[in-house]
């Protein structure tokens, strides 16, 4: 799974952005996946994620709710939460691993940052994939900032004019940071937007 991959940010905004994705294999161990996402996606929220979706069937905002959200996670599901911290990631990671579900888990963030919160608990990565950057007519791409925000949702169902409406809302005065957050969160069905990192760069935009 890779749609986590590509976000783009300098080395500082970025040391604060994690995303756990868990999942079962198909036909393997599918059967019965539904109880153990959800209990992953409870783990994680305890240990303060900032956001949790299911892939399958949307976000909170899809579904009518957070709780239903998670009520609903079926067999089969690719389940997600997103961390402004790297040592809550590392105890929901450390939680999931005790209890041993079974599941495939990827993590996404900086290589280092990751590699020593796995290593502190006594993981190591089975796999590494590292993004390869953008290839062709790179000039038409909207600015590194704009993008910043944009590439946090990795299917694009953020787009660039709802990030430069809500921030002209923000300047304005309509939205407050943290509901500029909420705002361009809704459409990333598979929750891996965060919007504590969204707030800070939008605080630097204006």
């Amino acid at each position: 799974m890779t749609h986590t991959l590509h976000r783009v940010g300098t080395e500082d905004n970025l040391r604060d952005d994690f995303v756990i994705l868990a999942m079962p294999s198909k036909d393997i161990n599918h059967e019965g996946s539904g109880p153990k996402l959800q209990e992953i996606i409870r783990i994680c929220l305890a240990e303060g994620a900032v956001k949790a979706g299911d892939a399958r069937l949307g976000n909170q905002y899809h579904q009518g709710g957070l709780e239903k959200m998670i009520q609903n996670i079926e067999d089969r599901a690719v389940v997600t939460a997103v961390f402004d911290d790297a040592r809550k990631m590392s105890k929901a990671l450390e939680k999931i691993k005790e209890r041993d579900f079974g599941m495939s888990i990827v993590v996404s963030g900086l290589f280092d940052k990751v590699k020593e919160c796995c290593h502190q608990i006594g993981l190591k990565a089975h796999t590494v994939n590292i993004s390869l950057g953008r290839w062709g007519a790179r000039h038409k791409l909207p600015d590194t900032e704009i993008m910043e925000i944009q590439s946090m949702c990795g299917h694009g169902m953020v787009s660039v004019q709802l990030i430069l409406d809500t921030l002209e809302r923000v300047k304005q005065g309509e939205l407050t940071l943290a509901e500029a957050g909420e705002t361009l969160f809704r459409p990333c069905q598979c929750g891996i937007f965060n919007t504590a990192r969204a707030q800070k760069l939008l605080q630097a935009m204006l």
